[in-house]
């Protein structure tokens, strides 16, 4: 049987393409846009996307942005259109939302949209959106106010729910279309700290890599100094999945690794480590950095509970006035504090500030939340799962009790905060059904 979704996939899709062509990157501000223009024209055309479907929608000072459906007891849908930055490497213009049939560079067949955003987050948020107009269509009166409240600042610290929660009223309950399937009831914390590193007589006049600290260094430069350039003639790079290229001309080390989520560094290839690692084989400062990031000499990784194990990925780096400034994104188990981690660094004498942290999240998996979630989930995919914990950090854990949801699937090929995002058609039938039936779940 035909989902009532399907009636809706040809203008979900079209959404999703206008969507992807706004570069909603973070950009200095500008007037009344705190994130870049570009940004909150996204948010202005999503919400009148939502006024045109006949809801009540608010528009918090182009921090953030509100659906309302419904009366009663609040239910959250927590999504965001913002995006990280398109990075290197695409097959495609990142913000053009090219549709076609070409397979993946993992082979994963099928019609796709490939742009930057299509997965995280814009996707998820208008398949969300018209779940709720199809709801409102058939005449659905749901017994809970459902805000659908989308966000344009979650990839650069969440400045955005801080506004929302100063001029609105944020519920206790809801989920986050920002994640994976099935139901996650718990994610790691998160902790990005700076460490600065003095470099004397540095190998490097200049050095810098990374686009954003939440996702794998993809490329690193540096101008290296006559005796590097010597050395880098007899240097064979085994870092896994890097490259070195030297311009002569300019003495400038170019690397080149690849992205993934900095959650996920396993899934990558650090630029940074590769580089560092070059001279950590001659300078004893950068060794000292290298140990501590990359080789793990606090032995950081080998803190773990249900959850998984603590992951570290030094993703931004800057050289300036003799420092050497390594930016970490660290995700920590879910029963332990971030105390474990700065108490070490601070025991090893490394000077840090915290740039960033958000505590853990965890719920019960057997609560009405997470098992509504997983049963919706388990019959529209034929399966019988439980519940899972992740390293991601969703906008989730800005509820009491929260979980992300979708739109990811734990074995498949992984294109968010990579080059070459993508969504397949069939992906959005999927997640159209299984949150239109969500929906209707947790608010009859």
């Amino acid at each position: 049987m035909t989902h009532v979704m399907e009636n809706y996939f040809n203008d979900i899709v079209d959404s999703i393409c206008r969507a992807v062509k706004f570069d909603s990157s973070l950009r200095p501000a500008v007037e009344d846009c705190p994130f870049g223009k570009e940004t909150a024209d996204c948010l202005h055309y999503f919400l009148s996307l939502a006024e045109e479907m006949g809801f009540e929608t608010h528009n918090y000072d182009n921090y953030a942005g509100e659906v309302v459906f419904g009366e009663g007891e609040e239910l959250a849908i927590l999504a965001h259109i913002d995006v990280v930055p398109a990075g290197d490497g695409w097959r495609f213009p990142p913000f053009a939302a090219v549709i076609n049939d070409e397979l993946s560079a993992g082979g994963v067949p099928g019609v796709k949209i490939w742009g930057r955003g299509t997965m995280d987050d814009k996707g998820p948020a208008v398949a969300v959106l018209y779940c709720l107009k199809a709801l409102k269509d058939e005449g659905f009166r749901p017994n809970r106010k459902i805000k659908l409240i989308i966000g344009c600042n979650e990839e650069n610290g969440w400045a955005c729910l801080d506004h929302y929660n100063k001029v609105a009223h944020m519920p206790e309950e809801g989920f986050s279309p920002d994640a994976s399937f099935p139901a996650i009831y718990a994610e790691k914390g998160i902790l990005h700290f700076s460490a600065a590193f003095p470099v004397s007589e540095a190998p490097f006049l200049a050095l810098s890599a990374g686009n954003a600290v939440n996702m794998v260094c993809d490329h690193a430069s540096a101008v290296l100094t006559p005796d590097s350039v010597k050395r880098l003639k007899s240097y064979r790079n085994d870092f896994p999945g890097t490259e070195f290229s030297f311009d002569e001309n300019t003495s400038i080390l170019t690397v080149r690794g690849k992205s993934a989520h900095g959650s996920t560094p396993e899934a990558g290839a650090n630029a940074l480590g590769a580089m560092l690692k070059f001279f950590a084989d001659f300078h004893p400062d950068c060794r000292k950095a290298y140990d501590l990031l990359f080789a793990d000499v606090l032995g950081l990784r080998g803190i773990s509970d249900e959850t998984g194990n603590l992951t570290m990925s030094p993703d931004v780096a800057k050289f300036e006035n003799g420092i050497l400034t390594i930016t970490t994104d660290i995700r920590f188990p879910a029963t332990h504090k971030k105390e474990e981690i700065t108490g070490a660094l601070t025991r090893a004498g490394v000077n840090f500030s915290v740039v960033h942290e958000q505590a853990p999240l965890y719920n019960d998996p057997n609560g009405r939340l997470i098992s509504t979630l997983m049963r919706v989930y388990n019959k529209a995919t034929g399966k019988n799962e439980k519940a899972i914990a992740i390293g991601g950090g969703t906008y989730a854990r800005a509820l009491k009790c929260g979980c992300g949801f979708g739109p990811e699937l734990e074995d498949e090929e992984a294109t968010i905060h990579q080059p070459n995002e993508y969504i397949t058609f069939d992906r959005i039938r999927m997640m159209s059904e299984i949150y239109y039936d969500a929906i209707r779940e947790l608010t009859r």
